[in-house]
């Protein structure tokens, strides 16, 4: 078992480089690769051999990992085609984005003020909304139409996304903190 580092996460996983995947065929991808490296297999081996297969495992469980979030399979995706999605240093969105973003915030404060986690929740909708808008709109600019600049500044968007609903997170764990208890939406909810 010799290490091929060259292999991008996609053919790994024996998957098409595509921002579409079918998660059952990831699912099973990953527990197969996992099924013939996973350092177990080798514990009676040499040292080398099982140094080789810790570096696949983890390897592995890298690109599932980053295949499985459709945000970081977008980012790694772009990073293949040779575009960074300059989440660190392009802030720069759309007028009508930044506007949407400003009453998001002012609708968290709002709610985390007045106390009021049914509108905290009901905000939380919408963003889940335009996030799935988004997502949708992401997976038709890597796809057909190859429009990576558009899937950076997506890419983008819905990090800006993932801020405020931690925002509203906070907002809701500090109203159930302030009533005795935690707040259901906010124990089981994850994000993207």
């Amino acid at each position: 078992m010799k290490p091929d580092f060259t292999r991008n996460h996609f053919e790994l996983l024996g998957l098409p480089v595509s921002y579409a995947v079918d998660a059952a065929a990831l699912d099973r991808a990953y527990r197969d690769l996992q099924g013939r490296v996973h350092p177990d297999r080798f514990a009676a081996s040499g040292e080398a051999e099982r140094r080789v297969a810790m570096q696949w495992a983890t390897r592995a469980n890298e690109a599932y990992r980053t295949l499985r979030n459709p945000i970081d399979r977008a980012r790694y995706l772009l990073a293949l085609k040779g575009y960074d999605t300059g989440e660190e240093s392009n802030t720069a969105m759309p007028p009508d984005f930044l506007m949407q973003q400003m009453e998001w915030r002012e609708a968290v404060a709002e709610g985390r003020a007045a106390r009021d986690p049914a509108a905290l929740e009901r905000l939380r909708g919408e963003i889940e909304d335009s996030r799935a808008e988004m997502h949708a709109l992401l997976a038709r600019a890597l796809g057909g139409d190859r429009n990576y600049d558009a899937g950076c500044s997506l890419v983008r968007k819905l990090r800006f996304l993932d801020r405020i609903e931690a925002e509203i997170d906070d907002a809701l764990e500090a109203l159930a903190e302030g009533a005795g208890g935690a707040h259901p939406a906010t124990s089981l909810k994850g994000h993207d």
